[in-house]
């Protein structure tokens, strides 16, 4: 039987801000991979290098050196219209400020891509409202963002990056701004994601969501200090959470 290949693969994955005196490494030398059915939590103290491990992996970001592999394409080296392309169809991103645009209601914030990407506005609309109802906001997808909450807009930006065929969902602290019972069924519909055969990487400070992991991956100053497995989560993750 053929091994299953990583949807995500970094390899010795650095990224240096500025030079000299004030010269900062974010990431030093970090080598992951994250494949079909699996979800990585990533875990840290703040300046460890999580949400820059995300956006490079996202391809917002380039690394100083290393490889970035997602389904085989380096968007290290690749072309930004084979990136934008990877990132319509196959990456989906959830930022830790929501990243809606104002003037778009829900559902068109949630179609957007999928229109980017050549669907038609009516099929778009479709798959939006879809996702929308999935995390249950279905009722607000003609809302505006300015008139829905803060746990709300994140829940639209959550919806945007699980429609349609995502092979990869990165999220960025994604229920930080929700309370805790929409933030477990958050995470519920991120793992039967991966589930389903998406690969997702969740940069979190909870433990409680890191539980939902197949693996936990512990940044310190740039590094991956420790990595722990989902049957070993009670015992190693901070406060003896168990796992899902």
């Amino acid at each position: 039987m053929q091994e299953a290949q990583p949807v995500l693969r970094l390899q010795e994955l650095t990224r240096v801000h500025g030079s000299g005196a004030t010269e900062v490494h974010a990431l030093r030398g970090i080598d992951l991979d994250v494949f079909p059915g699996e979800l990585v939590a990533v875990m840290g103290p703040s300046g460890s290098g999580k949400s820059t491990l995300l956006t490079i992996a996202g391809g917002l970001d380039t690394p100083t050196s290393g490889r970035v592999l997602v389904e085989g394409t380096d968007i290290a080296t690749a072309g930004r219209k084979q990136v934008a392309a990877l990132r319509r169809r196959s990456i989906g991103y959830v930022f830790q400020d929501y990243n809606l645009i104002p003037a778009l209601t829900a559902a068109e914030n949630v179609a957007l891509p999928r229109e980017l990407d050549g669907m038609s506005a009516r099929k778009a609309r479709r798959e939006a409202v879809a996702a929308l109802e999935e995390i249950g906001l279905g009722e607000l997808a003609d809302r505006f963002p300015d008139e829905m909450s803060g746990g709300q807009q994140q829940r639209v930006a959550i919806a945007r990056a699980l429609v349609g065929d995502r092979r990869l969902v990165l999220a960025d602290e994604p229920t930080g701004a929700l309370d805790s019972e929409t933030g477990e069924s958050v995470l519920a519909l991120l793992r039967s994601r991966c589930d389903a055969g998406a690969a997702g990487v969740l940069v979190t400070h909870e433990p409680r969501f890191a539980a939902w992991a197949d693996r936990v991956v512990f940044l310190r100053d740039g590094s991956v200090t420790d990595t722990t497995l989902r049957s070993s989560a009670e015992t190693l993750l901070p406060g003896g959470v168990a796992a899902k």
